[in-house]
């Protein structure tokens, strides 16, 4: 049986980062709400401030390549690998967004470097 909830904020989510991905911040104003809530240190709460803060971040120039996503009715969870310009190895990223009524709440967020191919018998994703 699929959960119809589950299912939207997987769709919402990957459509709002394709979006991103392909350059547009401003879908960003769709999908956080306006007391939007950043557990990240160092990323602004709100979602102005916070639009405002990732369209100078290094994340808004870079291409995410998403290798997993995980949905219930309240979270997405998504996995991928950020690669900036300048950065031929690039970070795995885990997000995790707290979605409620269709939009985004709260975010937390874990990055990791990915290391040389030779410190990776079994690959980062």
């Amino acid at each position: 049986m699929t959960n119809n909830l589950a299912t939207h904020n997987r769709d919402l989510l990957l459509h709002g980062l394709a979006e991103f991905n392909a350059g547009n911040i401003e879908i960003l104003r769709d999908l956080l709400h306006e007391n939007f809530i950043e557990h990240s240190p160092g990323n602004p709460s709100g979602r102005d401030a916070f639009i405002e803060f990732i369209a100078n971040a290094p994340v808004a120039a870079a291409r995410l390549d998403i290798k997993r996503v995980i949905t219930d009715d309240e979270y997405a969870v998504v996995h991928y690998h950020m690669i900036a310009p300048d950065d031929v190895h690039g970070a795995a990223v885990v997000d995790i967004w707290r979605l409620v009524d269709g939009v985004i709440t709260e975010h937390w967020d874990v990055v990791q470097p990915v290391p040389d191919a030779d410190q990776l018998p079994h690959g980062m994703f």
